[in-house]
């Protein structure tokens, strides 16, 4: 039986990122989850550079809940938005100490009561931590790369998520997140897309859009 479109774009995703995960460094559930926080409207490489040292400084949940707020804005002022960020992610300690024993919950609806966490991150934590796949990771590649394939005629994410979701069996789904982000990140541009070298190519009804 010939393989579909979409198991055709799957399987050529595994061949180019065999290793595909995610790209924030990470030693704990709690840095991941404050990484992802962090790297909203930033890259990826910048909130590395910034954890490199903050989580040597605050090691554990406690750490971040007692942290001074105007000194932690300045430790991640370059990843932009940093006031925002710096009460979400103290926000969320706290939270973490009061609610959750200190421990980073395993389920989408306690994550999403966290300050400063969405779908999106509440997906980077249970698919990349917890090993869970309760939805899919949609940032701004996989939203640009949902659209060019096909997958989708929206732009909100929790609709394009909801496509996605309906087109890829769901032990796909966290590995796709991270494999699509890095196909956008190196071959299929947001200004520029390199169509004559991407090998997804023929299966893309939206080639240059």
């Amino acid at each position: 039986m010939p393989e579909t479109r979409t198991q055709e774009i799957v399987r050529e995703l595994h061949e180019l990122y065999p290793e595909a995960n995610c790209a924030l460094s990470h030693r704990q559930a709690h840095e991941l989850l404050f990484a992802t926080i962090m790297s909203a409207q930033t890259t990826d490489v910048n909130v590395n550079r910034v954890a490199e040292t903050l989580f040597q400084k605050y090691r554990t949940v406690a750490d971040f809940a007692a942290a001074d707020l105007e000194a932690f804005q300045n430790e991640i002022r370059s990843t932009g938005f940093f006031r925002n960020k710096a009460k979400n992610v103290l926000g969320a300690a706290r939270m973490l100490l009061d609610e959750f024993g200190g421990e980073v919950p395993d389920t989408m609806p306690e994550l999403l009561r966290l300050p400063g966490v969405a779908r999106k991150t509440a997906n980077v934590v249970l698919g990349t931590w917890f090993g869970k796949a309760e939805g899919f990771v949609v940032d701004t590649h996989v939203k640009r790369l949902a659209f060019r394939l096909g997958f989708t005629e929206h732009t909100d994410p929790v609709k394009v998520e909801r496509d996605l979701m309906a087109a890829f069996p769901r032990d796909e789904w966290t590995f796709l997140g991270h494999a699509i982000i890095l196909h956008g990140r190196q071959v299929c541009d947001a200004r520029k897309p390199n169509c004559d070298e991407c090998s997804l190519r023929p299966l893309c009804p939206r080639q240059g859009v």
